[in-house]
């Protein structure tokens, strides 16, 4: 192979001598920017280069040809695909130049505006390629813009068109598109930040839907790669400001995650350029949050926690990018962050938040590990590097290592399963194998000793097959590592267990990995040999004298294992020819581990296997099926590693059996054959599986072989002839690789040269590979021809003779004669040349030149040779055409047989993928045989011709033929051809089609399916039904419509209805708007000319002329208007019409006249999709309304109500209500316009003279509006529309639909009040039915109407409001509980994105009186259900209405009914919604909380302040009279917590000042016991305790809740003090980082707990108890000498004697404070050791002592000893083994006599 040491020195390390560049760049002609290294292994790699040039001339070529004559389709994408193939072959192997032409050529196509979607994919699919080796370019190379990435984005995922069925786009597109912009990033030009901002910031509302949509934007999009220079131009501009934002958030709103994964790509971009200190308490608070653990007792998890939690990986992005720098602060955090949450990760706990704890687990040491990588092995490359002060030094690595190992070890046993703990010791053991692996191991070898845990068992192996090459390869870190090796393989032997089928699978996987590592050679003579070995190497050396012994011991176990499965005779009685699953999943681990350890022995080794097995495999008879494969894949895998020895040993013995037994005649006719004879016959078929070259020796005995058994009469008898004729064909005429040993160059040297433990673990190096490949030599391919002369010719000659009809031959022997011919084509279809035929010309019509290329597979065809493929080709034709069609009642097994003949003459025309049976060890090795086998399979492109094209009719004839099985065969390999061969669909759709057709009667009910599922196709391949192209739609949709009258048609087919629907569906569901638009932009053609005139290799085909160019404008412009022909089908069924309505051509009238008609129609499926057509078709005869730029100076980054954004707020006192204000007054419809900043331009609709005119007369339309206007001003018509509209679809589930609103709005949009007369009394007489179908239809309507009548003169809208007014005052007093929703939809519908001041009339009434009482409190409800709809969309634009509103309902906040309370709660959550506290942001003009609160506490007053108990004593009626403050007071209080428990999931911040007034209120209320049988008011108060205490604090806010907190401690309710407990557990976890970065807040909080824990109540005590035990067990305090004195001073308070009381006395109850005081140290102890249910730290043993003094004490003192020793006995039972050392012998004595309950019969 002549390697260029150009090449060689590009990926040697750089310091390395360096040698001329010369050789490789002069054969090309440039430098290759990056190709793939394997292909120079290849046999013939010598040729590649040649091969590639041509080829990429090719490509630039033509592809630069069809851009300039404008010929997207086929040329384009023909030649794009074929560059896309070249990548996969070749890698990016062109001049940089060619990278960066490519590059642009394909950015200029993908952002054409009108290009058609899935082409666009195809395309972009291809861009990412290219640009995914970043460092192969840097920012000087290669400049993109952002902004057409930004407008075919906007374009797609927000389509305005998209929803009226206008467009239509697959799934996958947004994927695509995001990783587009990602790869794209690095190269946005410097100035892009600062244009992102201008952009975007404008759309930063906090309460609109755009703040998610520009937050999603700048995540994509924000370039974070600039180098530091650039920073000032980069992230500085934006970062504070985002930052602050997220800091200041607190209630996670949906777009928080697109702001961390922001932060983690940065901090990921910029190691050391970015001070994250300050934030980094904040981050892991977060982190922990989003983690949602559950704490305390009875928690109420808010809903959007869940949803809108962090992605785990943006999690470890940042984590793992923060780490390390001068301040060590991040990895103090995650030690703490680990330590709080370690006891999760025990395996007795189980929750749905465990799948994220094992995610963090599993991908935080692969990215630490990344990053390492990064910063210590990669070649630097242009983008920024990491400064030195902030590379992971040792240390660091060590203490993340450690911090992570307790949770690891906790999660091996998890319920999940071991993988996630597997894969993280891997990466942990590659950083610090001392630290990961002994723990690993001491948990590995007391599983491998018992026999009662399978589940440990399998666990620790696999975690060790994980770290086994850290613990092989030994190194300085570890290097008694690979001393454990031996006695770990020699105990996992017992694995191979033929009763545990997971343990033996495990135990295969485990003895594979070790060997694969590990030369089995026998070194013990080198310690008498040589004296330079360490004292570990001496030791692996003495060892490695067992390797023998174990691999003998591993062949008597498998022995064992094949034969307790053998067939039994049930089972030989059913006939199954299949083992089952799973002893098939066995052989495969049993014949690969096998060949793995064959692979890596010593000869000497190999020899006394070799003859073990060979004695095992001779001496006994196994049956074919099951035992059978085994013991004959472990002769193969040994006749694999050394055929020469194997084969010297195997051939003859067989050969001999076999001959001795077919001696006599009449054993050849036997039905059922000799045991003796099949067995050998299938280990010889296995054993020849051998390199080619060692085969030839024995050939005469082979052939004489299979003369003998091929024509045997026992069907299993001559198929395994078969194998053993398509096995010797294999291996001497194919090219394979041989070389698989895992160092190069085998074993087999002297030791005194070469010491094999040297080579453990040891990776493979590629520059020295030496793969040797097996090249067919002379000898073998005549060989190889010999035989198919001998065994092919004549059976041809037979099938020949009998399809003409001249020879008669039973079935059998027809499907004998077929099975051999399919063997020979299996095993040497290598050597014959593919099919001759004449190239079908002009399937498709280009300008381009569509050839294939070909690829050199490293056969050279002899011509002189007969071709056996055109002769089995020809013959098979024969048969299918007289023969197999008209065998009726055949088998099936013999039909798959002929079948799969056939189908091999097809496969044979596209070379099948080598077989690689072995599994490769060293993945180099396994890469180039892939690399040959990719050649392989693109060789043949696949010229479609003629023969191709015969071939594909027969297909098509077994398609549709009458046996379901040979139809869905030949179905699969048909969908295979259309997918080889390019354009060949367009040839075959007429053939299907002619099926369907209903003049054609010949058909039978089963062609009739089989056409079906053609047009179906599978589900990866091609849907003929639905190719992206308009002359075979025209073809197709018509034909299946039609095809409902054909007489094979029956609908009483459950099949044939199925076949229809799935049809139908998946044109729906795959149909993606096809381009109409092909035309390409002139800039296109620049890069495409520069890409045809550049470099090396230079295309060979001239530029295109300019007649060439006008010709291809020319026929772009025929293509587009052609391409309006499918229309002529007026009698296409709707469904596939509807399908074809778009945005960028208008529908032929016809079809308008047909959709508007069939809105009337009598089946509901069309009406529907016709309401979404009309509607459709509204937006496509819209008249553009003219805009006007409105420039603004921009204001400073000041978000909220600022000067200049006044006058677009409500205001009463100047709303348009004349002619003139209305027309001077600017409406900006926008909602989240002017809240953040004005955008540079302001786009706003030009005044009404300058709009398009309204009230057309009949002349003005176009014939399309006329249609429309003529059945719409048709009173029959619309009586009949309304009617049908007014139906009830499925009770109960309809909803306001959509779809209808979009007609309606459409309708009054496009001709004004047109059709109001005509509407008018439809309305009424609606909205009087309180009937639900009746409302909801009314209800569509009138939002259609409000949203319509966006452009009507004054005069219109003013008449408009005076119909609708009443109209909606009856409607919201006749709502219902089936129509309040709709209603609530129909008003937020109508005012969405729309100026409030145009809406003044109907805001005007909605505030009317919402809460009068009339029509009972349930209609109160739904008017201010209905009324909160209207203003919620119009966000922070009414203050003045909110404010209205708040004054009117205050004085009702004292409602009786439940319901309204809910409803008013929600809605002063709405009306407090604009008070924020976000960073740059003014005090709000809307109500403010504050100020709020003040006056509901001041009507508090009266429950503040007593003492006495709460109750709920209210009478749920308004009486007369005024009742007393106190009761007027508990009423309030219950809309209030109705208020702040549904404030508690939607604010952005919460008021904590404000709610903490509020908390002694609610401690006082809130029940202490879980019982649910409360009234409302306590229940609520739980509910607001539990969400306020999960609440996100800031730092200065956290004095102010522990100094309410103590306060309330204070208090004489016991249950408050009790409830502050919990909400202080809760409170602390939540918030866990943030508290312990204030070492103030955490003695608070310690002293909080340890005042209570002297608490005169009992439950509070207790309470006290766990939660000191929670906050030490998360490491939020820690357990000290001071503490620890006290408690055991405390426990040491002496009790006054019991004094004797004289009976009678009343026991005294009140309990001593002494009691209480040593109580308290009892518990406190207590705590501490509950603190650690998994482990006991050193301390432990003392304090259990300590406490066994108490076992006697006075109650409760005796219960809680007893309880914490009963638990301690509960979570340490499973690993006391461990745990017992940890004490000394007296301390086990007293244990033990305390946790073994005393014996009752003493």
């Amino acid at each position: 192979l002549h390697l260029s040491s150009y090449f060689l020195y590009l990926l040697l390390p750089q310091d390395g001598g360096r040698c001329p560049p010369h050789t490789r760049s002069d054969i090309l002609g440039f430098v290759p920017q990056k190709d793939i290294v394997y292909n120079k292994l290849l046999p013939y790699a010598d040729r590649l280069d040649s091969e590639s040039n041509d080829i990429l001339s090719k490509i630039k070529g033509n592809l630069g040809r069809a851009v300039q004559l404008r010929e997207i389709w086929p040329g384009v994408l023909f030649w794009t695909r074929k560059l896309s193939t070249y990548i996969r072959l070749y890698g990016r192997k062109f001049s940089k130049e060619d990278h960066v032409l490519f590059i642009k050529l394909l950015y200029e196509l993908i952002t054409i505006p009108g290009l058609e979607i899935s082409m666009m994919q195809g395309l972009a699919r291809l861009l990412i390629n290219l640009l995914k080796k970043r460092e192969l370019l840097s920012r000087d190379d290669l400049e993109l813009p952002w902004r057409p990435l930004y407008e075919l984005h906007d374009r797609i995922l927000f389509s305005k068109t998209e929803h009226l069925g206008l467009n239509w786009f697959p799934n996958s597109v947004e994927g695509v598109l995001k990783t587009l912009v990602k790869s794209c990033r690095p190269y946005f030009l410097e100035s892009a930040t600062q244009e992102m901002l201008d952009e975007w910031r404008p759309l930063l509302c906090p309460f609109d839907v755009t703040m998610q949509r520009a937050i999603s934007y700048f995540e994509l999009f924000l370039p974070t790669t600039l180098p530091p220079e650039l920073h000032h131009k980069g992230f500085k501009l934006w970062f504070d400001e985002m930052i602050s934002l997220w800091v200041s958030v607190q209630n996670l709103p949906s777009w928080e995650v697109h702001l961390v994964s922001l932060f983690a790509r940065l901090a990921n971009d910029n190691i050391g350029y970015i001070d994250w200190d300050p934030y980094i308490p904040k981050i892991f608070t977060r982190i922990l949050r989003s983690l949602n653990l559950p704490v305390g007792t009875s928690q109420m998890i808010v809903p959007r926690y869940i949803t809108n939690a962090y992605d785990i990986s943006h999690v470890v992005l940042w984590v793992s990018s923060l780490l390390g720098g001068p301040s060590k602060q991040t990895q103090a955090q995650l030690s703490g962050l680990f330590n709080s949450i370690t006891s999760f990760f025990h395996p007795s706990n189980h929750g749905r938040w465990l799948m994220k704890l094992m995610k963090l687990l599993q991908r935080l040491p692969a990215s630490v590990v990344r990053r390492l990588h990064r910063e210590r092995y990669r070649k630097p490359t242009w983008l920024t590097p990491i400064p030195d002060s902030h590379k992971l030094t040792e240390e660091d690595i060590t203490d993340f290592v450690q911090s992570m190992m307790q949770p690891v070890l906790l999660a091996m046993f998890s319920k999940t399963g071991s993988l996630d703990a597997a894969q993280a010791l891997q990466n942990l053991a590659l950083m610090r194998p001392e630290l990961v692996i002994p723990p690993v191991l001491e948990k590995t070898y007391p599983a491998l000793e018992t026999l009662t845990e399978p589940h440990q068992l399998t666990a620790t192996l696999s975690c060790m097959i994980g770290v086994a090459r850290s613990l092989v390869s030994g190194g300085q870190r570890f290097p008694e590592g690979p001393t454990h090796m031996l006695p770990l393989l020699m105990r996992a032997l017992p694995g191979v267990d033929p009763n545990d089928f997971s343990k033996c699978m495990i135990t295969f996987q485990f003895i594979a990995t070790f060997v694969t590592l590990v030369p089995l050679v026998d070194c013990s003579s080198a310690l008498h040999e040589r004296n330079d070995l360490t004292e570990v190497e001496r030791e692996m050396c003495s060892a490695s004298a067992e390797f023998e012994d174990f691999v003998l011991q591993f062949m008597d176990r498998c022995f064992a294992l094949i034969d307790s499965s053998t067939l039994e005779q049930t089972r030989e009685e059913t006939e199954t020819e299949k083992m089952t699953h799973l002893e098939s999943l066995v052989e495969l681990g049993l014949s690969s581990t096998f060949s793995t350890i064959l692979t890596q022995c010593s000869l000497d080794i190999f020899k006394v296997a070799l003859v073990k097995v060979f004695n095992f495999a001779t001496t006994n008879i196994f049956e074919t099926r099951v035992s059978g494969r085994m013991v004959a894949d472990m002769c193969r895998a040994a006749s694999k590693c050394h055929p020469a020895e194997s084969l010297k040993m195997f051939v003859p013995h067989c050969c001999n059996a076999i001959n001795q037994i077919a001696v006599n005649e009449e054993v050849l006719n036997e039905e059922e054959l000799d045991k003796e004879l099949l067995w050998n016959l299938q280990l010889l078929s296995e054993v020849t599986r051998v390199d080619g070259y060692k085969i030839l020796p024995y050939r005469s005995d082979l052939v004489q072989i299979l003369q003998l058994t091929l024509h045997l009469k026992c069907k299993q008898g001559y198929t395994l002839a078969c194998n053993l004729l398509h096995h010797i064909l294999r291996s001497t005429a194919l090219i394979y690789s041989t070389e698989y040993c895992s160092v190069p160059g085998g074993f087999h040297q002297p030791i005194s040269d070469y010491l094999p433990i040297k080579d453990w673990g040891r990776p493979g190096d590629l520059w020295n590979l030496d793969i040797r490949w097996h090249v067919p030599s002379v000898e073998e391919t005549s060989f190889a021809f010999y035989l198919l002369d001998l065994i092919l010719q004549p059976e041809l000659q037979r099938l020949q003779r009998f399809a003409q009809g001249e020879q008669d031959m039973s079935r059998d022997d027809v499907l004998q004669s077929l099975t051999i011919v399919q063997h020979c084509l299996l095993g040497a279809g290598n050597l014959m040349p593919p099919l001759k035929g004449e190239p079908i010309p002009e399937l498709v019509h280009s300008m381009v030149n569509l050839d294939e290329t070909t690829l050199y597979t490293g056969m050279e065809y002899d011509e002189t040779r007969e071709n056996y493929r055109d002769a089995i080709c020809s013959v098979m034709r024969q048969l299918l055409r007289n023969d197999l069609l008209h065998f009726k009642g055949s088998h099936k097994h013999e039909f798959d047989s002929r079948w799969k003949s056939f189908n091999l003459v097809k496969k044979s025309m596209e070379n099948r993928k080598l077989h690689f049976g072995e599994s490769l060890y060293f993945i180099h090795l396994t890469l180039s045989p892939f690399v040959y086998q990719l050649r392989k399979l693109t060789v043949e492109g696949c010229q479609y011709r003629s023969i191709h094209q015969e071939l594909m009719k027969d297909l098509l004839r077994l398609s549709t033929s009458t046996y379901s099985q040979v139809r869905s065969r030949a179905q699969n390999v048909l969908f295979t051809a259309l997918g080889t061969y390019n354009f060949c669909c367009r040839d075959l759709i007429p053939h299907v089609l002619e099926f369907l057709n209903p003049d054609n009667s010949s058909v039978i009910q089963q062609q009739f399916k089989g056409a079906l599922y053609c047009l179906l196709g599978n589900h990866s391949g091609v849907c003929l039904a639905n190719l992206h192209d308009w002359e075979c739609i025209a073809l197709t949709w018509p034909a299946i419509v039609r095809s409902g009258l054909s007489s094979a048609m029956s609908l009483e087919k459950p099949s044939i209805v199925r076949l229809f629907d799935d049809l139908a569906d998946k044109i729906h569901r795959q149909y993606e708007t096809i381009g109409m638009d092909f035309s390409i932009p002139a800039g296109c053609c620049v890069v495409a000319k520069q890409l045809m005139i550049t470099g090396n290799p230079c295309p060979d085909s001239p530029v295109p002329s300019e007649e060439e160019i006008a010709e291809g404008l020319k026929r772009q412009e025929v293509k587009n208007s052609e391409s309006v022909a499918p229309w002529k089908f007026e009698h296409i069924a709707i469904g596939f019409l509807s399908l074809l309505l778009r945005d960028d051509h208008q529908l032929p009238p016809p079809a308008v006249t047909f959709f508007v008609k069939s809105l009337n129609h009598d089946s509901l499926y069309v009406r529907k999709v016709a309401i979404s057509a009309v509607a459709g078709i509204m937006k496509q005869i819209k008249r553009p309304h003219k805009k006007v730029p409105i420039m603004k100076e921009l204001s400073g980054t000041v978000a909220g109500d600022r000067p200049d954004n006044q006058w677009l707020q409500y205001n009463s006192s100047s709303l348009p209500r004349t002619q003139q204000d209305w027309d001077q007054c600017v409406f900006v419809e926008k909602t989240h316009w002017g809240y953040y900043c004005w955008p540079r331009k302001l786009m706003m609709y030009a005044p009404l003279e300058e709009q398009p005119k309204h009230n057309l007369t009949r002349d003005e339309m176009t014939e399309r509006e006329q249609i429309i206007f003529a059945h719409f001003s048709d009173p029959v018509f619309i009586n009949q529309f309304i009617e049908f509209l007014s139906l009830e679809d499925r009770k109960g589930k309809d909803k306001f639909s959509p779809r209808r609103f979009c007609l309606f709005k459409g309708l009054f949009r496009n001709f004004s009040d047109a059709f109001l007369p005509v509407l008018q009394p439809h309305m009424e007489r609606l909205v009087a039915d309180s009937h639900e179908s009746k409302q909801r239809c009314v209800a569509e309507i009138i939002s259609g109407l409000i949203r319509g009548c966006k452009h009507w003169s004054y005069s219109k809208v003013e008449r408009l409001w005076e119909v609708l007014c009443p109209l909606l005052r009856t409607a919201l007093s006749n709502i219902t509980i089936e129509t309040y929703a709709d209603w609530g939809t129909c008003i937020a519908t109508a005012c969405e994105s729309r100026d409030p001041r145009k809406l003044y009339w109907l805001f005007e009434m909605l505030m009317e009186s919402p809460v009068n009482g009339e029509g009972g409190s349930f209609v109160d409800a739904c008017r201010l259900y209905v009324l909160q709809g209207g203003l919620a969309q119009q966000e922070w634009r009414v203050p003045e209405l909110l404010h209205r509103l708040l004054q009117y309902l205050e004085p009702k906040l004292t409602q009786v009914y439940k319901n309204v309370r809910e409803r008013i709660g929600s809605v002063l959550t709405y009306i407090f919604m604009i008070d924020v506290s976000l960073p740059y942001t003014h005090p709000t003009t809307s109500p403010r909380i504050s100020d709020f609160t003040e006056r509901i506490l001041v009507q508090l007053k009266p429950l503040t302040e007593g003492d006495e108990e709460i109750q709920n004593h209210v009478i749920e009626e308004n009486e007369v009279g005024e009742q007393d403050e106190r009761t007027q007071a508990i009423k309030l209080l219950k809309t209030v917590l109705k208020w702040l428990i549904a404030s508690a999931g939607r604010s952005f911040s919460t008021a904590v000042s404000e709610q903490l007034r509020l908390l002694p209120l609610l401690f006082k209320i809130a029940p202490v016991e879980n019982d649910d049988s409360y009234d409302e008011l306590k229940r609520d108060a739980k509910t607001c305790l539990s969400l306020m205490s999960q609440g996100l604090l800031y730092t200065e806010q956290i004095p102010m809740v522990l100094r309410a907190l103590q306060e309330i401690a204070g208090s004489s309710s016991w249950h408050a003090r009790y409830t502050v407990l919990t909400y202080l557990q809760i409170m602390v976890f939540y918030n866990l980082f943030t508290f312990m970065s204030d070492q103030k807040a955490v003695n608070d909080v310690r002293a909080l707990v340890i005042r209570l824990l002297e608490d005169e109540q009992l439950e509070v005590r207790e309470m006290a108890a766990t939660t000191l035990s929670g906050f030490l067990q998360c490491n939020f305090l820690s357990m000290d000498g001071p503490m620890q004195a006290h408690f055991e001073a405390l426990c040491k308070t002496s009790l006054p004697k019991k004094r004797k009381r004289e009976l009678g006395f009343v026991v005294d109850t009140i309990p001593s404070a002494d009691l209480v005081r040593r109580h308290a140290g009892v518990l406190g102890l207590s705590a501490c050791i509950l603190s650690s249910p998994y482990d006991v730290p050193t301390w432990m043993p003392q304090l259990l002592m300590d406490l066994s003094a108490h076992l006697n004490d006075t109650q409760p003192i005796e219960m809680t000893v007893k309880k914490t020793l009963s638990n301690f006995r509960r979570t340490h039972h499973d690993n006391w083994q461990q745990h017992k050392q940890q004490f000394t012998d007296d301390q086990l004595l007293v244990l033990t006599d305390l946790l073994v309950s005393p014996c009752y019969y003493a």
